[in-house]
């Protein structure tokens, strides 16, 4: 190892980086959640894209994009598989022909009508590991990161 970058600079990064601490946990609940979604072929990810798309009216993907936290050329890629699959169609938006409209299918519907309950399980396991305050201070915290 290089003496001008010494193990203490890994252990205080490891000890203080609220970035390396959120991607961990990320990890970890994308790996629960998945594992619980698998027997319906679907991921955390397109969960939450999918439930993003439960609306009155089909969003731009700018909207959606901004919503899910994410930019527009990951959101475009992440859209393929779920179009792919059958469970969202992409048109143009009548009011403005470059911009994109998205909208769950039939089938898209019915998948998260499965998933929910499934979801909904892996929260009450989650719920049993962190108090209600700690999960409302933690999702404040989130969210102001979040910004």
């Amino acid at each position: 190892m290089r003496e001008d970058l010494p193990i203490t600079t890994t252990l205080e990064v490891k000890d203080t980086c609220l970035c390396f601490r959120a991607q961990r946990a990320a990890r970890a609940l994308a790996r629960r959640f998945d594992h619980a979604f698998a027997a319906l072929g679907l991921t955390h990810g397109q969960f939450s894209l999918l439930m993003a798309l439960n609306q009155p009216a089909p969003p731009p993907l700018s909207r959606l994009a901004d919503f899910l936290g994410m930019d527009r050329t990951s959101l475009t890629a992440k859209l393929k598989a779920v179009v792919r699959n059958g469970w969202v169609v992409v048109e143009p938006d009548p009011a403005d022909r470059r911009n994109r409209k998205l909208s769950l299918t039939d089938a898209g519907v019915d998948l998260l009508k499965e998933a929910f309950p499934i979801w909904r399980g892996e929260h009450a396991d989650l719920n049993e590991l962190v108090s209600e305050e700690d999960q409302i201070d933690l999702k404040d915290m989130l969210d102001a990161l979040s910004g």
